[in-house]
């Protein structure tokens, strides 16, 4: 028995795993380039740290060369956190390009934070290309201690 396959032009199977591609930096929140040939960057950008003590919850990106009034971050659902920007390319270079890595364009990075967050105390600060978000606990999500009584 003789199996039969049935072979595609290079062009269509290009455009199939660009399209196989996109489909897949969309569902793990990757962003690319605008174009083609670009890579993208890492599988979410900007990079985050998250971590938590009894009253707050600490998120750290790192965004160098961006500033504060250029980027927004909002609290949404009482525990979604979003921060948005746009990495722009630099007006003042000249000469001929060899290679480039970083990416430029739109970046948008959304997660669901482990607790509730009061809306109305957060804080941002930005330095040496560090984004620092300090989001307060709701009081709901706090620890509470529970008096036990002798019975």
């Amino acid at each position: 028995m003789s199996l039969l396959m049935r072979r595609q032009p290079a062009d269509e199977l290009q455009q199939q795993m660009t399209r196989f591609r996109r489909e897949m930096d969309q569902l793990f929140g990757r962003w690319t380039l605008g174009q083609e040939s670009w890579p993208g960057l890492a599988v979410s950008y900007p990079t985050l740290n998250l971590r938590e003590d009894e009253d707050f919850i600490y998120a750290e990106a790192e965004l160098p060369g961006q500033k504060l009034a250029d980027l927004e971050i909002t609290v949404t659902g009482d525990n979604r956190l979003t921060i948005q920007g746009e990495r722009k390319e630099p007006t003042e270079v000249q000469g001929e390009w060899h290679r480039r890595e970083r990416g430029l364009g739109r970046f948008e990075r959304t997660l669901d934070l482990p607790v509730s967050m009061d809306t109305s105390k957060v804080e941002a600060s930005l330095e040496n290309g560090i984004l620092c978000i300090k989001l307060a606990k709701s009081p709901q999500a706090k620890p509470r201690k529970i008096p036990v009584k002798a019975g």
